[in-house]
């Protein structure tokens, strides 16, 4: 095994950008695409290429980017960046995790559309001797990219520098071969050649780029690593973030599809980085799956239904129109209908709610019924309270039941009933006013309405 098959792998992200072109509050990196953080993305690639360590450099003072990185990558040093002064000054404020002379790979927390993969392929050339790889593209248009120069020209060739457009020839702005930023340096040579990097360029800034220059000159090998222009693209605005989020949410259908679920019509379906659709799952148009979702084999979601921290097991079937939230589980078999609201609510196997129904905080027994108009009323205004339905209790339609109460097992509850008082198992619960029939009253009322208003019996 080589030395550098040997060596471990920091990761060090840059995340300190202040983004304003995003004209938000919000520090760029913590704009989400699919329910995650573009940092979180990024930490996430990092993670599943092996990195060992990970390293990030941020703002100074931005506890909620320190918060996100806690969050995402608990293990992850954190360093601060309060000057700008170019790339490489940023990958040097994490001076002390280059010391320990791991293999260094170099992300950026707007990227958030790199994959693991592709940093393990961008890593993989130090293994074989190269001192630097760096990972690169073609585009048709390589306005604003640095440029990467090869011997001859050749894409295929030698790797003798990149350039940045400020500091670009005539003659090296028409190269199409652009540099994606990310790069890849062997433990070995990481802290040599950023250290000697100067910031004698149009910029006034240290780039990392120039660790290529000053390898060559080194006499050492530097490779260059495909990869594909969408996967490498950094997000700066609104519109980028979008076209970002558009990217991913493709790879996240395609993946669900080939994984055995059906979606009628894919690009109305919204899902998470943390999505789960078991095998022959159907969601029909207009779906979101926010994050914390997992659907087990079998089910099936229908049209314009939204999911949040939601677990829904084997053959279970929800909506149209449903929002579903707040830890709720659906237990096999179970099924809920249009217009239907779940949040902190277990249904039992079987059990059903078919429509117009807001269950929050409950307990569904197993093959329950519970009908149309019918809410839980779980909030006293200072605190939140559970209801509890038994097995097989059948809850009338327009009930309020008002928790903390319990339906026992088997129970009935009266249609249009409110019910402050637990039920017992096997019981009949009314709680409404008692109907009163009065025949003739209707006529004798419209008449007595009409005279007061002059109209006699012109109606």
């Amino acid at each position: 095994m080589s030395e550098q098959t040997r060596r471990s792998l920091t990761a060090i992200v840059l995340a300190a950008g202040k983004g304003t072109r995003m004209r938000s509050d919000l520090p760029k990196v913590l704009h989400r695409l699919a329910g995650r953080t573009m940092l979180g993305h990024v930490l996430a690639a990092a993670e599943a290429a092996g990195a060992d360590r990970i390293a990030v450099v941020a703002e100074p003072g931005r506890e909620d980017v320190a918060a996100e990185i806690a969050r995402e990558a608990p293990g992850a040093q954190v360093f601060g960046q309060a000057e700008r002064l170019g790339t490489a000054h940023a990958v040097l404020c994490a001076r002390a995790a280059l010391e320990a002379g791991d293999d260094v790979v170099v992300a950026f927390g707007d990227t958030p559309l790199i994959t693991g993969a592709t940093l393990a392929r961008l890593r993989a050339p130090l293994a074989e001797g190269a001192a630097v790889a760096v990972l690169a593209f073609e585009s048709d248009d390589p306005t604003g990219y640095g440029r990467v120069l090869t011997a001859g020209g050749r894409p295929d060739g030698r790797v003798l520098a990149i350039r940045e457009q400020k500091d670009a020839s005539p003659a090296e702005l028409g190269v199409r071969l652009c540099n994606a930023g990310l790069m890849a340096l062997s433990g070995e040579h990481a802290l040599g050649l950023l250290t000697r990097i100067r910031d004698d360029n149009a910029a006034g800034e240290y780039y990392l780029p120039d660790a290529v220059a000053l390898a060559v000159a080194d006499g050492l090998d530097v490779a260059m690593v495909p990869v594909a222009e969408a996967e490498a693209q950094g997000v700066n605005d609104r519109v980028q973030l979008s076209e970002a989020e558009a990217v991913i949410q493709a790879r996240l259908r395609r993946a669900a599809m080939l994984g055995g679920a059906t979606l009628v019509a894919p690009d109305t379906v919204f899902l998470s980085y943390d999505t789960v659709l078991g095998r022959d799952v159907l969601v029909e148009p207009h779906v979101v799956f926010d994050t914390g979702v997992t659907v087990a084999d079998g089910c099936v979601v229908h049209a314009f239904a939204h999911l949040k921290d939601v677990r829904l097991e084997a053959s279970v079937s929800v909506g149209p129109f449903v929002r579903l939230r707040g830890g709720a589980v659906l237990e096999a078999g179970s099924a809920i209908g249009n217009f239907v609201e779940l949040k902190n609510a277990r249904l039992g196997p079987g059990a059903k709610a078919a429509h117009l129904t807001y269950l929050g905080d409950a307990e569904i027994g197993a093959k329950a019924n519970v009908g149309a108009g019918t809410i839980t009323c779980n909030y006293d205004g200072v605190s939140k309270h559970r209801t509890t339905i038994g097995a097989g209790a059948f809850i009338g339609s327009n009930s309020a039941l008002v928790a903390p109460v319990t339906v026992g097992a088997g129970a009935y509850v009266a249609s249009g009933s409110v019910i402050t008082d637990d039920v017992p198992e096997g019981a009949l619960a009314v709680a409404r006013g008692r109907q009163a029939t009065k025949p003739g009253w209707a006529e004798a009322k419209r008449t007595a309405l009409l005279a007061a208003k002059g109209e006699g019996k012109k109606a």
